[in-house]
């Protein structure tokens, strides 16, 4: 049993507790608050993020061939000055080839524990990875700590116990032995090898760029394939540190650290192709927009392929116990990191006759405001839930949709900017949600990336499950979200 392993034991037993009791559990905290942290982390954390802005980040990788990197702070709107090795591709995989096979021939158990060792250390830049995360995806800092930090460490480990419990499962050694009767007795003695498939490349998604980060490379590092990680070009610093980190623990275990790379690019020259495209390609992690991952799935059919989307994420609303409870979690959603998330909810299905609230009926109409002063209520103070907008063309996309509201329905709440003292010059928008019956499917039946969101008025409660239903099953859906006080009914939208 290596050190790494003995010394994170105990951690990864409760992952695989966890894993198999699916109960909740965490190792890493998830409040910033200095509270749980004292004031000097905080204030550490932030200085160390300050002082990577306007520098060469200190990363050496093999083939760097000039450097690169165009991040924009969503807040300040400012260019965060840093750059990153820009790498020749096939150089870069020609000095992976030699780091393998040492790693392969690591035993399972030092493999987890390097790993272990890596969520660890990144567990301790929390909150430099908070800043990072803030000033490249447009989180709220509460949001880039939990979210993007302590909670996509949680999938980092997850992935890690199950990668642990598959590897445990295949025995070293195994004597078989059957008697054919008069034929005699047959033995075999049979030696069993986990054998890696390939280099794994991560394609992260700007927004969240560590919540598949984690989980790729741990999957894919643990189980004996290197990993090249490929950050979104407005997203580069919290890759760039997670790879610095893994290179570090890598080396420090006696290992070659070109294990775990980077390759760092922005939109005018990109470098995702030849990556996806390499012979030495056998693994692809993506998350990010629907139309690149299908393209994906359909070109790189040669490897095994794993992606994550999005879709028409819905909610069906029968009836309630308390109506502002249940619009207040419906507009926590529109609200949240300005439904720059795959689990966003966008179309919201209401019969047109109205909903029971307790013992009473009402209208759609006094449904639609209650989601409408929820969203309100939760504006007075936008910057914690909403964030900024990673993106210009979101603005683009609401100007859209607004434009389109009168002629499909009607425009039930504006989009607006969002005024943070401390960032007055952040990209921000508020929600804009449309009312539409369900003519206007073909507006509600892709995703929408950003805060526009629609009120469905459905003919029954009947055809609002099926709307939903028939959109989850043709488009795609991450998140389906039904309430009903009507125990049939539940069980008939679960069905």
């Amino acid at each position: 049993m290596t050190d790494l392993y003995r010394r994170h034991q105990a951690t990864l037993a409760k992952a695989l507790d966890a894993c198999a009791q699916r109960h909740s559990w965490t190792a890493y905290p998830e409040s910033p608050s200095s509270r749980v942290h004292g004031e000097e982390k905080p204030r550490a954390g932030k200085a160390r993020f300050e002082a990577m802005l306007g520098q060469d980040y200190p990363l050496q990788l093999p083939g760097e061939v000039g450097r690169t990197g165009a991040e924009v702070s969503p807040y300040t709107g400012e260019p965060l000055g840093i750059t990153y090795p820009r790498i020749d591709v096939d150089t870069l995989f020609n000095a992976i080839r030699p780091a393998m096979p040492g790693w392969i021939a690591a035993a399972a158990e030092t493999r987890v524990g390097v790993c272990l060792e890596i969520l660890d250390r990144c567990a301790g830049q929390l909150f430099e990875n908070a800043h990072a995360t803030m000033h490249t995806s447009g989180q709220s800092y509460i949001m880039a700590f939990a979210g993007s930090g302590a909670n996509a460490l949680d999938r980092g480990l997850e992935a890690l116990a199950y990668a642990h419990k598959a590897m445990a499962d295949v025995p070293a050694a195994a004597r078989w032995e059957r008697n054919f009767g008069r034929g005699g007795a047959a033995r075999l003695d049979k030696r069993f090898r986990i054998r890696p498939r390939g280099v794994g490349v991560v394609v992260c998604c700007a927004t969240f760029p560590l919540w598949n980060g984690y989980p790729a490379l741990c999957a894919s590092l643990a189980t004996g394939n290197p990993v090249v990680l490929k950050p979104h070009p407005s997203a580069i610093l919290p890759v760039a540190m997670l790879t610095s980190v893994a290179r570090e623990v890598l080396a420090e275990a006696g290992f070659d650290p070109n294990l775990v790379t980077m390759v760092a690019d922005t939109r005018d020259v990109p470098a995702t192709l030849p990556l996806l495209e390499h012979p030495d390609t056998a693994i692809i992690d993506f998350t990010g927009s629907p139309r690149f991952g299908q393209w994906i799935e359909q070109n790189c059919t040669d490897k095994l392929v794993y992606t994550e989307t999005a879709g028409c994420n819905s909610v069906v609303i029968d009836s309630c116990a308390d109506l502002q409870a249940t619009a207040a979690a419906i507009a926590h959603s529109l609200c949240q990191a300005s439904a720059q998330m795959c689990t966003s909810v966008q179309n919201i299905h209401v019969p047109a006759g109205g909903i029971r609230v307790g013992d009473q009926q009402v209208s759609f109409d006094t449904v639609a405001q209650a989601i409408v002063d929820a969203v309100e209520s939760y504006l007075q103070n936008p910057q914690v839930l909403c964030g900024s907008l990673v993106d210009d063309s979101i603005l683009d996309t609401i100007e859209r949709y607004r434009g389109l509201a009168g002629q499909h329905g009607r425009l039930l709440r504006d989009s607006g900017p969002l005024y943070y003292p401390e960032f007055p010059a952040a990209r921000t928008a508020s929600p804009l949600i449309l009312e539409v019956t369900e003519s206007a499917r073909d507006l509600y039946r892709q995703e929408i990336f950003g805060p526009v969101s629609f009120l469905i008025r459905g003919d029954s409660i009947d055809a609002c499950l099926r709307d939903a239903t028939t959109n989850a099953r043709e488009r795609g859906a991450i998140t389906s979200h039904v309430y009903s006080t009507d125990d049939a009914f539940l069980q008939r939208a679960e069905e």
